[in-house]
């Protein structure tokens, strides 16, 4: 069985198969449908996120991606009906046709803020939100 993920803004629709992978995640992921930009170098790429994490995201591309995988890659959205843009730099896990995994390697202050704020309100739940929080912080103990 198939399952459309749509990015709401620019209507693009990504399959995914159900039980096609199942992870074992340290950090809650929530469904998040926004268009992001995506720049590398002199290239910029139009993207949706899918879903998104404290620590990664996982977005579409609509067109086919020309990335250098062992290159950071800037990530710029907007919270939408809001002059909130969240910046952060990542490193590509995995380029899968269109499917685009990406861990977040440097992200500002203010921007992790705001992604926290939005993890906090998609979670719904404060001990998964602080487990992730612990989690993030053990990573920077161990990079």
């Amino acid at each position: 069985m198939m399952y459309p993920l749509l990015c709401l803004s620019y209507l693009y629709v990504v399959f995914v198969r159900e039980n096609a992978m199942i992870e074992k995640r340290r950090f809650s992921r929530i469904l998040y449908q926004a268009p992001a930009t995506l720049s590398q170098g002199d290239k910029q790429l139009s993207t949706c996120i899918q879903d998104l994490s404290l620590h990664g995201l996982l977005l579409w591309s609509e067109d086919e991606p020309d990335l250098d995988t062992h290159a950071l890659v800037d990530v710029v959205f907007s919270l939408p009906e809001s002059d909130v843009t969240i910046s952060l730099s990542a490193k590509i896990i995995s380029i899968q046709e269109r499917i685009i995994r990406m861990a977040i390697s440097h992200i500002d202050i203010e921007s992790i803020a705001h992604l926290r704020r939005l993890v906090e309100l998609n979670v719904g739940d404060d001990s998964l939100l602080h487990r992730d929080l612990e989690h993030l912080s053990d990573l920077g103990l161990h990079e």
